[in-house]
């Protein structure tokens, strides 16, 4: 092979891996902040739908998880998913836990939907707006063990329309 040849190979090469290096650095780089980006897992994401004749007060949507880690800080979440017809911009739930132990607690939780001038807090996907409420953000369980946690509409009517779906998500944050 002639010189100029080896030179020309050789200088396709050098670039090559110059361009190569950087690029594997650059998505190494992607790759760890994506990765400790996503430093939670999901203990519990579990949503139920409400019967469409509405949300009777005295049904209880029930959520029941194990907890094993007593040490982690953990984010618990409600979820609400309404139509746009929710005639509301708030809703109020009781929140009854079972600890493992049986000790029950009850909260009454408010959860805004909407802003002071109506427009739907949320993410709208067609007639359906989702709300992620944090609840608590730094949850650390007591008792290890199975916790039962139900969700009773607590909006003095008998039947309550438009929440479409309730649940609960509950992150162990690393």
């Amino acid at each position: 092979m002639n010189t100029e040849m080896e030179t020309a190979i050789r200088s396709i090469i050098t670039m090559n891996n110059n361009f190569i290096r950087p690029n594997l650095i650059l998505g190494a780089i992607l790759f760890s902040l994506i990765f400790t980006a996503c430093n939670q897992q999901v203990l519990m994401d579990e949503n139920l739908a409400v019967d469409d004749e509405g949300w009777d007060f005295r049904n209880r949507a029930r959520f029941e998880v194990l907890v094993e880690d007593t040490i982690s800080l953990h984010a618990f979440y409600l979820n609400v998913r309404q139509k746009e017809t929710y005639r509301y911009n708030n809703l109020y739930v009781f929140l009854h836990t079972t600890f493992p132990n049986g000790t029950l607690t009850h909260d009454t939780i408010e959860c805004l939907l909407a802003q002071p001038d109506g427009k739907w807090l949320g993410k709208t996907s067609g007639s359906y707006i989702s709300n992620q409420i944090l609840l608590n953000e730094s949850l650390r369980f007591p008792l290890a063990g199975q916790y039962c946690f139900e969700i009773e509409q607590a909006m003095r009517e008998e039947k309550l329309h438009g929440i479409a779906d309730i649940g609960i998500r509950i992150e162990t944050l690393k």
